[in-house]
């Protein structure tokens, strides 16, 4: 049996193929407005674990190319279209894997490549994704293959192919200043994968008793009361697992010297479904976190967060600082599947999240845009984490993370557009394996249409 997205997909499809096929005159937008890029990704990704001895060194270098297409819409008040999606990555070198075989039930094994059944790394893996997209007037319908960047949910791209979500998406800019989307997915494709899996969260993603769902729901509206002022809710629902409340605000103040951002951010989560009953998390359905007393409560969702930003930016140079705090006896909710994750967070750093059960953590900032002494295309900053009280069996733990990172895109000559990267972070805690990891990555794109 059909579910109701798989129809709905079907169906722009056949339409767009109707346009096309039967309505040449139609079609004109359909192609005439097409886009398409050839795009280069080499990326090497470094990381040695200080503090487990059974840790290998992790040492790999792979290559992927992008073949991104995107169709303009037809003629009419309702246009369709298609986009396309192709991706291949081949390993370049491969000097270890984070995980062996039989022993890591994580979708695909490798830092950058899935594991074959003996435990070594493949030597390549692609995908290839659809979407079909349906438009009236300024609301879009999309179905397929979908990158989601909400409060709630964030795809994330930080390894050689970016992680992918199968499902549903309306996004609607009817009215002057407001942005409305809401959406449902079913599976997500990891970054090291080329297949999808169910959903779940850090608790239930691994282990004899795995749970998931392939139901995630999700709404929201941005909302830019002023030029300077911009105010969100959002909402998102991983089904039998979590409930979330995300409420934001940003501001830009511009100041006789400079300009201050201000950046206010709160989530509310609860338990849903089997987490929200001891039958459910005795099967399974539970969120890793610190439950001190109350069995019958242990893997229950129960978490808020709050943060607030504060960045001054003058003449190239960008200072912030922050501080969040978290509550409740459950981490902080996300959909997790154990092979690395985005979370909109101003403590998103490079290896950790900083959003353990009552953790308070204090961020520091600083960036410099080069462009501002001629060096134009040029940015470096660095960032730096401080958590505490993350609670935990016997006394409270903390943890730090310092990030380093600069980009450079050639501005000119026979190399112009290719982008440089760098990402350097040190991580270390007595609650968290002591980290050291680089990525270097080059980019380059090739406009076909």
């Amino acid at each position: 049996m059909q579910k109701p997205y798989q129809s709905l997909a079907a169906t722009i499809s056949l339409l767009v193929m109707q346009q096309l096929l039967v309505s040449p005159a139609h079609a004109a937008g359909f192609f005439e407005d097409s886009k398409a890029n050839l795009r280069f990704k080499t990326f090497y990704f470094n990381q040695d674990i200080k503090n487990q001895d059974n840790s290998p060194r992790v040492d790999e270098l792979g290559q992927a190319v992008f073949l991104d297409y995107k169709s303009g819409f037809t003629e009419g008040k309702v246009g369709f279209g298609l986009d396309i999606y192709a991706m291949h990555a081949l390993r370049l070198d491969g000097g270890g894997t984070s995980g062996k075989a039989g022993q890591d039930r994580s979708p695909g094994g490798g830092s950058l490549f899935p594991l074959e059944s003996n435990g070594k790394l493949k030597r390549d893996f692609g995908r290839v994704g659809a979407t079909a997209k349906m438009r009236f007037s300024k609301t879009l319908l999309e179905y397929g293959t979908l990158r989601p960047n909400t409060p709630v949910l964030v795809s994330n791209d930080g390894r050689l192919l970016p992680q992918m979500f199968s499902g549903g998406q309306i996004t609607i800019n009817e009215i002057q200043d407001l942005k409305m989307v809401a959406g449902r997915l079913e599976q997500s494709t990891e970054r090291n994968s080329s297949n999808g899996h169910s959903l779940s969260i850090g608790g239930a993603n691994s282990g004899a008793k795995a749970r998931f769902s392939n139901e995630f729901y999700y709404a929201g509206a941005d909302y830019k009361a002023t030029k300077d002022l911009t105010l969100s809710y959002y909402y998102g629902n991983l089904r039998d697992f979590y409930k979330q409340h995300f409420v934001g605000l940003i501001h830009n103040w511009q100041l006789p010297v400079g300009s201050l951002k201000t950046d206010l951010r709160y989530f509310g989560s609860d338990s849903d479904g089997e987490n929200a009953s001891t039958s459910g998390r005795a099967e399974g359905y539970v969120s890793s976190g610190y439950w001190s007393r109350g069995a019958s409560s242990r893997g229950e969702v129960d978490n808020n967060l709050w943060s607030a930003m504060f960045t001054y930016s003058l003449k190239g140079h960008a200072l912030g600082v922050g501080y969040q705090k978290t509550s409740g006896n459950s981490d902080f909710p996300h959909i997790n599947l154990g092979t690395g994750r985005s979370l909109y967070l101003i403590t998103d750093g490079q290896i950790g999240k900083f959003s353990s059960a009552g953790e308070n953590t204090m961020v520091a900032t600083y960036a410099y845009d080069f462009k501002e002494i001629g060096i134009p295309g040029l940015r470096a900053g660095v960032k730096y984490f401080s958590g505490d009280d993350i609670d935990a069996a016997g006394s409270d733990k903390k943890e730090w993370e310092r990030n380093i990172y600069a980009d450079y895109t050639v501005q000119e000559g026979v190399f112009k557009g290719v982008g440089l990267g760098w990402r350097n972070a040190s991580a270390r805690g007595n609650d968290t394996t002591d980290r050291e990891e680089n990525r270097l990555i080059v980019n380059y794109s090739i406009p076909l249409l």
